[in-house]
């Protein structure tokens, strides 16, 4: 698939992670990448900053990594080790950071990028603590903003049998995000589990030469291990992220519908659950975000591995 050329201004803001990396160099390639924020999730903060750096300094791109809120607005931290590995991104031999994180507001980042930047889009890809954080210390926020594509939720869950990780982490942070009132992309398990990194794709990240294309194959083996061994059914790890950067870059890829979405913050067994009203119903709730159903994978994953081609030569 030809690149297509893209100049749509985005903040990436994530908690990499495996395929947190991949949505950065499919947001390097496809994007106006203003900056890319940090958060815990997969990691504790200093692990995700800390990969968030690397990941930019062998992409060999010029835009800056802020670091954001280490724990949730009220749940306790919980992370994702047992997927991404300790350090949040096991797998490959990495190279130290090159330096610490522009700075350690993200938050301030995020608000004084939107207000002096127009059309920009807000892409979350771990919890959405640091989304919440702007908007709720800078209203004005929600009218500036493009829109908001997060990767999390869905119909099912993987945390637990109803909440995707992302909203599961933070499900105070995300119901506010899903409660701004702007345009909304959802890029939930449902879409996400149909893009998964097999062996044969991930051969052919591995045929293309140079240092990314190597540690990112090593990386996604990793992490496809971690998901063939704990499913009953997987041929390699779901690549949740890059989708939400793809559905605004490539959009011809995907179906979606739109829909009423709202985040279930008590339930003892539906605490961040993604509740998406699919009634037909005259008076059920306007919709309030378009979710992605579905993705075509052979195509997508070749976005994915000429993105990394364009970096690694």
């Amino acid at each position: 698939m030809a690149p297509t050329a893209h100049h749509l201004p985005i903040i990436l803001d994530c908690d990499p992670g495996h395929d947190d990396a991949i949505a950065m160099v499919v947001a390097a390639r496809h994007t106006n990448l203003l900056g890319i924020t940090t958060v815990a999730g997969n990691a504790p903060l200093e692990s995700t900053t800390t990969n968030a750096i690397v990941i930019r300094d062998l992409l060999g791109i010029d835009v800056p990594v802020h670091s954001g809120a280490s724990r949730p607005l009220i749940a306790p931290p919980r992370h994702a080790g047992y997927v991404h590995g300790e350090s949040g991104l096991d797998g490959a031999d990495l190279p130290p950071p090159s330096g610490p994180p522009a700075s350690r507001d993200a938050v301030g980042f995020i608000i004084d990028t939107v207000r002096n930047n127009d059309g920009v889009w807000l892409v979350p890809t771990g919890p959405m603590t640091n989304i919440a954080l702007a908007l709720r210390s800078a209203p004005d926020l929600a009218s500036r903003v493009a829109g908001i594509s997060f990767m999390g939720g869905g119909l099912f869950g993987n945390r637990t049998a109803t909440a995707e990780f992302n909203i599961w982490a933070d499900p105070e942070a995300a119901a506010i995000v899903i409660g701004y009132g702007g345009p909304l992309i959802m890029a939930g398990l449902d879409v996400t589990y149909q893009l998964q990194a097999t062996p044969e794709r991930i051969g052919r990240v591995r045929e293309s030469s140079g240092r990314l294309a190597a540690t990112l194959a090593d990386l996604m083996t990793f992490f496809s291990g971690t998901y063939v061994s704990r499913h009953d059914d997987m041929l390699g790890a779901a690549v949740h992220d890059p989708i939400a950067v793809m559905a605004l870059t490539h959009r011809e890829l995907f179906t979606s519908s739109f829909a009423h979405v709202a985040v279930e913050t008590t339930g003892e067994h539906t605490r961040g659950m993604t509740v998406v009203d699919q009634r037909t119903l005259i008076d059920r709730p306007p919709p309030n975000c378009d979710r992605l159903t579905s993705v075509d994978g052979d195509a997508a994953w070749a976005v994915v591995t000429e993105a990394i081609a364009h970096f690694s030569t």
